[in-house]
C-alpha cells in the first residue's frame, strides 16, 4: 500500500517524456491464515535417528503421552517430536500465520498504471548471494536471494533520446544489457538498506540529461544523491527518519567532486532539509 500510495503521488511531480525507476526485489512475503503448512522432512540436519514410525509405535502404546512425554522418552526436544510428526513449517512457525509468496512485477506495474505510467523497460541487478537473509534455502529446495529488478516507468510525453549520454563502451558493457552485474556494498554499517552507488549511477546516466532534478523519495544513507552529483545531476531527497537525512547529508559533505563549489554544495543540503521538513509537515 505504501509503495502503492508514493508511485501514485509522483505522477504529477514527474515531467511529461520523464522516467520512474523502482529498484525492488523479486519476490514479496505476505501473511496468509488460509496458506497451508509447508511440510518439509530435512534428511540431512536430522542430529538424532528418530522417525515418525518410531514415535507412532510408541504412542499407540501410550495415547495419552503428550509431545513433551514423548520427548522426555525418546531423550529429544519437544520441537523434535512436532517435526517428526508435522514436517518442518519452512514458512511461518507453529505460533505464526504462513507466508504466501508473490512475485513482485504485476504488483507495481499494476499500481504504475493505475497512476497513469506506462512500463517502458526492466533491468536485472545481479548481486551478490544474500546467505545470511536466505536462511530457508538450507531447509528447502529454493534459492538463495542474489537478484532484484529496476522497472522503468515512462509518463506520456516526448522523451529526448540522445545516445551521446553514453560511450560506445558503455553502451555494450550495460547501456542496453538487460542484466547488470554490480558486486553489493560491503558493509551496512550506516544504514542496513545500503546499494552500491553504480546501481543508480547506471540509471541517472541513461534516463535523464545532466542538470535534470532527480527525486529520491527514500534518501537513505545518500547513496542516490552520491550517484546523482557525480553524473551532474541536481538532486532532491526525502525521508521521513531525520537519521538518514543527516546520514545522507554528511555523505554529500564529503564527496569531492563538489568540495570547491560551496553555492552548489548550499543548495543542495538545503534541499535535503527541506524534504525532510516537508514530509514532517505532511505527517502532522
Amino acid at each position: 500500500n505504501l509503495l502503492r500510495k508514493v508511485i501514485k503521488l509522483h505522477f504529477p511531480i514527474v515531467k511529461p517524456g520523464g522516467f520512474l525507476a523502482i529498484n525492488i526485489a523479486d519476490i514479496l512475503c505476505f501473511k496468509d491464515d488460509t496458506m497451508p503448512k509447508i511440510m518439509a522432512e530435512n534428511i540431512s540436519r536430522r542430529k538424532i535417528n528418530l522417525t515418525k514410525e518410531d514415535i507412532l509405535k510408541v504412542v499407540q502404546q501410550h495415547p495419552d503421552w503428550n509431545r513433551y512425554k514423548l520427548a522426555e522418552h525418546f531423550g529429544c526436544s519437544e520441537q523434535t517430536i512436532d517435526r517428526r510428526l508435522n514436517g518442518n513449517n519452512i514458512r511461518g512457525g507453529k505460533y505464526q500465520s504462513q507466508t504466501r509468496v508473490y512475485l513482485v512485477g504485476n504488483l507495481i506495474e499494476k499500481a504504475a498504471t493505475d497512476a497513469g505510467f506506462y512500463l517502458y523497460d526492466r533491468r536485472i541487478w545481479v548481486k551478490d548471494a544474500a546467505w545470511e537473509n536466505s536462511r530457508w534455502h538450507t531447509i528447502s529446495y529454493r534459492s538463495v536471494d542474489e537478484s532484484e529488478y529496476i522497472y522503468i516507468f515512462w509518463k506520456p510525453g516526448i522523451t529526448k533520446v540522445d545516445r551521446s549520454r553514453l560511450t560506445k563502451q558503455e553502451w555494450v558493457n550495460w547501456g542496453s544489457r538487460g542484466v547488470w552485474e554490480i558486486p553489493s556494498v560491503r558493509s551496512n554499517s550506516d544504514h542496513d538498506s545500503k546499494f552500491p552507488v553504480e546501481l543508480p549511477r547506471r540509471a541517472i546516466k541513461l534516463f535523464t540529461e545532466p542538470d535534470e532534478i532527480v527525486l529520491d523519495c527514500f534518501i537513505g544513507s545518500g547513496t542516490t544523491a552520491l550517484a546523482a552529483l557525480s553524473e551532474g545531476r541536481r538532486y532532491i531527497g526525502i525521508d521521513k527518519e531525520k537519521r538518514s537525512v543527516e546520514i545522507a547529508t554528511e555523505a554529500v559533505k564529503s564527496f569531492n567532486t563538489y568540495e570547491k563549489e560551496p553555492e552548489q554544495m548550499d543548495l543542495l543540503i538545503r534541499e535535503l532539509e527541506a524534504g525532510y521538513e516537508i514530509n514532517k509537515r505532511r505527517q502532522v
